[in-house]
């Protein structure tokens, strides 16, 4: 199985962004692998972003993550109530990280909506299959994603990152494997960020 390793994360911010889109994010759970096509991203630069929690190096108990090795998962709460996930990346120290803002699944879908709606595919409505896994919270009830995980190793056993649906004996699915464009754009509710609010660093397919 050829998952991600950490030379991947350990890149420039906006590269590994840009890279992560059309990937596999794996998410472990009782035995099971639970599936889900990465389509947008957004980066965050501490030392230049004041969009990111550790601008200008702030060190905190949140913010600790950011400082670890490339290819760590920062999992953070907003809001009091939404988990996001983010991959930790360039050099160890350097605060930077990619959050994953939305997702498709690919694998064991059944088990991602019950953990999402509590209900299976079929009984979801337009509604909630428009809104499954678009936004970061979102995807991380979807996933079963909590502060919990925040620090797992992105190169171990339980969350990480494939090339393709084939890595993982998986045949691809439809439309997977044909090219596809990138745009870009604002990221989304960082209004407060003054300057850095206008740098175009959400990513989507």
């Amino acid at each position: 199985m050829a998952k991600l390793l950490r030379d991947f994360y350990d890149r420039p911010t906006l590269e590994v962004a840009r890279d992560l889109l059309g990937k596999y994010l794996v998410r472990v759970q009782e035995g099971e692998k639970l599936v889900c096509r990465i389509t947008e991203t957004e980066g965050y630069i501490g030392r230049i972003d004041k969009a990111c929690h550790a601008y200008g190096y702030k060190r905190t108990k949140r913010t600790e993550t950011l400082f670890a090795p490339p290819g760590t998962a920062y999992i953070y709460l907003i809001y009091g109530m939404y988990d996001c996930l983010n991959f930790v990346v360039e050099p160890e120290g350097e605060p930077c990280a990619v959050l994953i803002r939305a997702l498709e699944a690919r694998h064991h879908g059944e088990r991602i909506a019950r953990n999402r709606y509590g209900c299976g595919m079929a009984e979801m409505s337009a509604y909630q299959r428009r809104n499954f896994l678009n936004g970061p919270g979102k995807l991380c009830r979807g996933m079963s994603l909590t502060r919990k995980e925040n620090g797992l190793d992105l190169t171990g056993g339980e969350l990480y990152v494939v090339e393709r649906l084939t890595d993982l004996g998986l045949p691809p699915c439809p439309g997977d494997d044909a090219p596809f464009s990138i745009r870009t754009g604002r990221r989304i509710g960082i209004d407060y960020a003054e300057e850095a609010a206008d740098f175009p660093w959400r990513f989507w397919i």
